[in-house]
């Protein structure tokens, strides 16, 4: 599978990087674009990628490629998916997937209508880790789960993008959308009510925000689930999660990149999960992709476009409590 790479960003290093490490695997970075072709060539030759494109137009016409990564500031996501699309490339986004969920179902449509695969890099969907949680809480080795915590949070408020509104910056969509998945992946998508609270940058955008979730799923014994979710972009939390139930709890250290998982049966600890030795994590997700494009498929099982779509709904849903819009929702 032939990858272009759009953007030469750090994110986008870091799938080059993956990508250089999955030859075995037939998985290839084959070209690399930027806006400025010099840029375009020094991550191309870093890289030992053999393209490199100028204008994102440039990458998105070249037909060898399989499928093409998209690794711009979220406010370009849309852009620059549509551009691809509609050149007839497969298209992996890095997430936050859009802005909104109005320019999700956009994009879910037109590559629908072109039979090309549209996918979300969130990386904890694709993870051995997310499946292995799965079946210890499927196992009920602690009983019945009716609360999670998650929290994620780093001292990232000097870049650039993490707070300007016109790159649709803020906590939500960079941090916020990994304890949301985390959440819906634990304890599904039937949701009750949301209630949320936030601190705003001088910017306007979203500095730290607290989220809880009431799911409408029920326990055996009356307890209702719940989630309560906390997410920064100017500290560095502990990234962790517990899963409570009658019998005890389950850790997971590190929401964003699994490092272990624990469960714990009356304050003693039972079963341990360390995860597989990695590249750097993102390789699960070029894995699916290459997959489902092999199978002719345009969503990829592991992160399917109802769920891409459900979380920008409740990301959307939040936004409007909080009298956050970005410029290019005008």
């Amino acid at each position: 599978m032939n990858v272009g790479i759009l953007a030469t960003g750090w994110i986008a290093e870091k799938a080059a990087e993956t990508l250089s490490a999955m030859t075995d695997e037939r998985i290839f970075a084959a070209a690399a674009g930027s806006r400025n072709i010099e840029k375009a060539k020094e991550f191309a030759e870093k890289f030992g990628i053999k393209k490199a494109y100028g204008s994102y137009e440039e990458l998105a016409a070249d037909d060898t490629l399989d499928l093409i990564y998209i690794a711009s500031p979220h406010s370009h996501h849309y852009e620059h998916a549509k551009l691809c699309l509609e050149k007839g490339r497969n298209v992996l986004i890095e997430k936050a997937f859009t802005v909104n969920a109005k320019q999700a179902r956009e994009l879910v449509k037109i590559a629908r209508a072109q039979k090309l695969l549209l996918a979300e890099a969130i990386w904890t969907r694709y993870m051995p880790s997310r499946f292995a949680l799965e079946k210890m809480l499927e196992s009920e080795i602690i009983g019945e789960p009716y609360m999670l915590t998650a929290n994620l949070g780093y001292n990232n408020i000097h870049m650039e993008r993490m707070y300007k509104p016109e790159l649709a910056g803020g906590a939500l969509l960079d941090l916020g959308v990994y304890v949301i998945n985390f959440a819906l992946m634990t304890f599904g998508t039937e949701i009750d009510s949301i209630e949320s609270s936030v601190q705003k940058h001088e910017s306007g955008t979203d500095l730290r925000e607290k989220i809880v979730i009431h799911f409408k799923q029920l326990t055996a014994d009356g307890k209702k689930k719940y989630a309560e979710l906390y997410a920064a972009l100017d500290e560095f939390t502990d990234r962790k999660a517990f899963i409570r139930a009658e019998n005890g709890y389950i850790e997971v250290e590190n929401i964003n990149n699994c490092e272990w998982i624990r469960a714990f049966i009356d304050g003693a600890n039972t079963v341990h999960f360390d995860v597989p030795k990695q590249i750097t994590g993102y390789e699960y997700q070029f894995r699916a992709c290459q997959k489902a494009i092999l199978a002719g498929e345009t969503e990829c099982p592991e992160m399917p476009h109802e769920e891409i779509i459900r979380v920008m709904e409740i990301m959307d849903s939040l936004r409007e409590n909080w009298g956050l819009k970005y410029p290019m929702e005008d």
